[in-house]
């Protein structure tokens, strides 16, 4: 089994270092690491270090930094738009899409999404969101965190983001094009936009079509909006030889 990875601010500057914090915690008193024990530290921008336990205490450990290394970004990146689903399938979708490539993820406040991100509910869905991807992250040992929008966006604000270089997917199971073979671009980034329960509306399709996006399809299947990213990224993971 490979060491577990645990996120800090920055990697430390000297070879030897003490874990606290809630990460110390966890590493500690949670997965009670000992002594000789390997680690790796990530500051969710690249960089890593390899450690391994020298001595652990009560809410930390006392680590020496192995070796160091640096990740780089993946290009193209990969951006998830999602649409607001009920419940807790949006956790559902942020975590299984970080663990599956999402670079960035962006909330979208979509005509049909029956859940309403306002105030302090919205902002704290969308932390739950962010912390839900942080530790999804940590789970699939990424080196590069992926970010979180700080609000949702309307579908105007989505259709702005569009335009420029990026290359843009929207699933919709009418659509004729398969994801498996459009066209993929070498570097940029690639948008992909997932619809809530009730899909994409035509208004919003239109909009995006508008913008430069494609509209693609995965298969004859509809799936879920908690798994329609998830199965999307992991074709463009394929397609582009991160898998």
């Amino acid at each position: 089994m490979s060491s577990s990875l645990f996120l800090v601010d920055s990697l430390p500057a000297t070879d030897e270092w003490v874990l606290d914090g809630p990460e110390g915690h966890h590493a500690a008193d949670v997965q009670r690491l000992t002594a000789g024990e390997e680690l790796i530290l990530a500051d969710g921008r690249g960089g890593t270090a390899l450690a391994v336990v020298l001595a652990p205490g009560k809410g930390h450990l006392k680590i020496k930094i192995t070796s160091r290394g640096y990740v780089e970004s993946p290009d193209p990146r990969l951006v998830v738009v999602q649409g607001l689903p009920k419940g807790d399938r949006g956790e559902l979708a942020v975590q299984a899409m970080t663990e599956t490539g999402a670079d960035e993820i962006i909330p979208w406040s979509a005509a049909r999404s029956v859940t309403v991100w306002k105030g302090d509910r919205g902002t704290k869905a969308r932390d739950k969101w962010a912390a839900t991807a942080r530790e999804a992250a940590k789970q699939a040992r990424r080196a590069w965190l992926p970010t979180v929008a700080p609000a949702a966006l309307s579908t105007h604000r989505v259709a702005d983001r569009l335009r420029g270089e990026a290359t843009a997917f929207v699933l919709h199971e009418e659509a004729t094009d398969r994801l498996t073979h459009v066209p993929l671009p070498a570097a940029g980034e690639i948008i992909l936009i997932v619809g809530p329960e009730g899909g994409v509306a035509p208004a919003e399709l239109d909009a995006f079509a508008e913008a430069g996006a494609r509209p693609v399809r995965l298969g004859d299947l509809v799936l879920r909006t908690s798994t329609a990213g998830v199965a999307a990224l992991s074709v463009l993971s394929t397609r582009l030889g991160r898998w």
